[in-house]
């Protein structure tokens, strides 16, 4: 009988024994970086703080935080806290904003990197007999690796696809008997059309699971991607600067565990910066708690959500997340209202005649910030006269305003306008 967990010590490890364990390692790797990283021996006498004063898990809120400007400012290796004899190898993130993010790792950092992503997949239904296509681009980006190592860890059949060619994709799937498919969520849904296009269901093939990260998406397009090509959509979350993706996974009951283990959760308030409790929400905090090459301390994801204890069907203990509502960093202030793009998606997604793409244009106009939001319907909803349009356009309008509270003027757009992803999708378009 094949095990239901692949690392049942930690998996299902009791509370008081796994933040035993955190402290344990909490302990050491504050230790490590203050001894081994100019950086934080810096930032920890400034904020008045020595890792002698960790005694409890609690006492990390006494310790600063780090952002990603740190990691900018001290680019390429600056936070790392090995020499680079013992570096082995080096991902980075695409740097489209300024200097990329670098992230080094040692031997074991891989090692345990690996475990984490074949812990995830284990988790969604991938086993030694599976085929796993793995449609992300391979390179400096964390994802590729990062699943191929996992799958290899399992020791499935590895399709390295990489992204694009998107027919290739397909046949690949259909020639190869792929069970399980590797890529952006949104990549996933072009993937989707351009099958559905071609005539092909994929119900028809051995495609059976999907393992989505490196955007945030939402429940309903969860359930379109299901929907419309009878997979299970399960997810990945995790950031370059921590390890990339095995941070988190979902389970089959689609809980997103954390690894924690490996990182420490917290939550604050994006304001305050203050601790808060589980289940309320606020911005997301990660502490590294065993690697070597450059461990992060109480690093601020941006990302916004709520952390939580409640027990889970699949047994795991692990502590769960919410799905990232959004980033602090992407959220739109328009007329004195907090907009995420998922709130959006969420509202668009309601409606049957849309299709799962869109994009969010800011514009002003005067002083004023204005959102207008453009969308593609079904083709044959198209072609169904300009009244039928404006009526979706007025009722989606209203929803959205039912919802965030503001007016947010809907534009469909003809068939095939919006570009299509073969990685992020990119969402807003910023023309202030």
């Amino acid at each position: 009988m094949a095990k239901k967990y692949w690392d049942e010590k930690f998996e299902i490890m009791n509370e008081s024994d796994m933040k035993a364990w955190q402290l344990q390692q909490l302990k050491q790797t504050v230790a490590w970086v203050y001894e081994r990283v100019p950086f934080y021996k810096k930032a920890f006498d400034n904020a008045g703080v020595k890792p002698s004063d960790l005694q409890k898990l609690e006492d990390i809120a006494k310790f600063p935080f780090s952002v990603k400007t740190d990691l900018r400012d001290n680019y390429p290796f600056g936070l790392c806290a090995v020499p680079m004899s013992d570096v082995v190898r080096i991902h980075a993130s695409s740097g489209t904003t300024g200097k990329p993010i670098t992230g080094p790792y040692t031997a074991e950092d891989l090692n345990q990197w690996a475990d984490l992503m074949a812990r995830g997949l284990w988790a969604q239904e991938v086993r030694p007999d599976s085929i796993l296509q793995n449609a992300y681009g391979m390179g400096l980006f964390t994802g590729g690796l990062g699943f191929l190592q996992g799958a290899m860890r399992i020791g499935c059949a590895v399709v390295p696809s990489g992204a694009g060619m998107t027919e290739r994709q397909i046949m690949l799937i259909q020639d190869f008997g792929t069970t399980a498919l590797c890529c952006t969520p949104s990549y996933c849904l072009t993937i989707i059309e351009k099958a559905e296009k071609m005539g092909i269901d994929f119900r028809k093939t051995n495609l059976r699971t999907g393992h989505f990260g490196a955007e945030p998406w939402t429940v309903e397009m969860r359930t379109e991607i299901e929907a419309r090509s009878g997979i299970h959509a399960y997810e990945h979350y995790g950031l370059t600067e921590l390890m990339g993706p095995g941070v988190s996974f979902t389970c089959e009951y689609y809980n997103i565990h954390i690894n924690e283990d490996h990182v420490l959760p917290e939550i604050v308030d994006p304001g305050t910066l203050e601790p808060v409790d589980l289940g309320e929400e606020g911005e997301l905090i990660f502490t590294s708690l065993q690697r070597r090459a450059m461990p992060m301390i109480r690093y601020r994801t941006r990302d916004i959500c709520a952390l939580r204890r409640d027990k889970c069907e699949c047994g795991r203990t692990l502590i769960t997340m919410d799905k990232i509502l959004g980033r602090s960093d992407d959220m739109m202030i328009i007329s004195g209202v907090n907009v995420f793009p998922s709130q959006i998606e969420t509202v668009l997604m309601e409606f049957e005649e849309v299709e799962p793409l869109y994009q969010i244009r800011l514009r002003k106009k005067g002083y004023i910030d204005h959102i207008g939001v453009e969308t593609e319907v079904k083709a044959a909803v198209y072609q169904s006269g300009q009244e039928t349009l404006d009526n979706l356009c007025k009722k989606i309008s209203s929803r959205i305003q039912q919802v965030i509270g503001i007016n947010v003027p809907i534009t469909i757009l003809p068939p095939e306008t919006i570009e299509r992803s073969i990685g992020k999708a990119k969402r807003i378009i910023d023309e202030r």
